[in-house]
């Protein structure tokens, strides 16, 4: 059964950085793609970025393109989104998800798995 874990959400000062990380099991994660997904209150759940985990290519919002990076551990099977310049509209839970195959995909209802989210709050 593939469970995803997220960890270090926090508060942060507006220009800071944190890291967030998805620990992931149960699942053959070299030929999914690992999304990361972000819901304020009120708001849509909103796509941040993708990483193909076989071949490692990423794919980001415009909204974060230049300041977020999602890279993986293949030995501790772990993704992470390191966010850097964060912004009081970066406040949200952050979703990390999983897709079955190596497909790219924007939607959340391309994932299948999800974990149960972290909350980042920016303050300015």
């Amino acid at each position: 059964q593939v469970q995803l874990v997220e960890s270090g959400g926090g508060l942060v000062q507006a220009g800071g950085s944190l890291r967030l990380s998805c620990s992931a099991s149960g699942g053959m994660f070299d030929t999914y793609t690992m999304g990361w997904f972000r819901q304020a209150p009120g708001k849509e759940r909103e796509f941040v970025g993708c990483l193909s985990w076989g071949g490692g290519a990423t794919y980001y919002a415009d909204s974060v393109k230049g300041r977020f990076t999602i890279s993986r551990d293949n030995a501790r099977n772990t993704v992470y989104l390191q966010m850097n310049s964060l912004k009081p509209e970066d406040t949200a839970v952050y979703y990390c998800a999983a897709r079955r195959d190596y497909y790219y995909s924007r939607k959340p209802d391309d994932y299948h798995y999800w974990g149960q989210g972290t909350q980042v709050t920016v303050s300015s």
